[in-house]
């Protein structure tokens, strides 16, 4: 459980400095808690959806992954943002992503700095 509420919280971090640092991807709120709780919820539909989609994605880009040396993998990363964006969307969540390049950016900023957090955070088995 503990290892849930970490990942969760790195890809909240994750998603809050790409928005930060991408224009186009946007979180609105009426209030900074409003957009805290936004941003928590939104983090927990990533997770989902990294954690159900992208390994059978993943795994349908196979041959694309060999014949790309895994730069397949930025677009995969790109098209798990922009489902995020769409079902934060349906969910009636304040997030968006504008169009494929900002999720290829946005993406390519969520892998590192999840990444680091996901190092410095403990692992809490």
């Amino acid at each position: 459980m503990m290892n849930f509420v970490v990942k969760t919280l790195a890809n909240a971090g994750a998603l809050g400095v790409a928005i930060w640092l991408v224009q186009d991807i946007t979180l609105t709120g009426d209030s900074t808690g409003k957009q805290a709780l936004t941003l928590i919820l939104v983090a927990l539909v990533f997770g989902l959806v990294n954690f159900f989609v992208k390994p059978i994605v993943s795994l349908l880009a196979l041959p694309l992954f060999i014949l790309t040396l895994g730069l397949i993998t930025l677009v995969i990363n790109a098209l798990m943002l922009l489902l995020t964006s769409w079902l934060a969307e349906q969910f009636d969540l304040s997030f968006h992503v504008e169009g494929f390049w900002t999720a290829v950016l946005g993406g390519l900023i969520i892998s590192v700095v999840s990444w680091a957090l996901n190092v410095v955070l403990p692992d809490g088995d």
